[in-house]
């Protein structure tokens, strides 16, 4: 999990050239073991963003050196804020989406967005009546 964390950081930094911080784990899925001795790769591309905050996904493979043989391990989606000097949630650049990949992991992250809003304000109504407070309807 830390070097998801480190992959999906370092795509956040290079985006905004300023300090980033995780602000969340909105998924992390295991497909496949990963063993001693097996090379770890980590993919990570920037799907979304926001005015202060963007969403990185990072997929890991393994490969077995012995055989060549390379497997989907797990999959992440992480969000990030950039910070000003001040600690404080500075503005980052525009995503610019060049090709069809990229749209349709962008088009994928904002349906992620949207859920992860209503889960939030969902929370935030349970937190504040509780008595009132029904399961979400996911």
């Amino acid at each position: 999990m830390k070097h998801i964390d480190d992959a999906a950081g370092v795509v956040a930094l290079r985006h905004t050239r300023c300090n980033v911080v995780t602000a969340s784990i909105d998924r992390l899925d295991f497909h496949n073991p990963a063993f001693i001795g097996n090379l770890l790769s980590l993919k990570a591309s920037l799907n979304l963003v926001g005015t202060t905050s963007m969403e990185v996904g990072v997929r890991v493979e393994t490969e077995d050196l012995k055989t060549g043989e390379i497997r989907h391990t797990a999959s992440a989606y992480l969000t990030f804020v950039a910070m000003d000097e001040n600690f404080r949630p500075r503005q980052v650049p525009p995503l610019v989406l060049e090709t069809d990949e990229d749209r349709r992991r962008n088009r994928q992250a904002r349906a992620r967005r949207r859920v992860r809003l209503a889960e939030k304000t969902h929370e935030t109504s349970c937190r504040t009546a509780p008595d009132t407070c029904r399961p979400s309807q996911e």
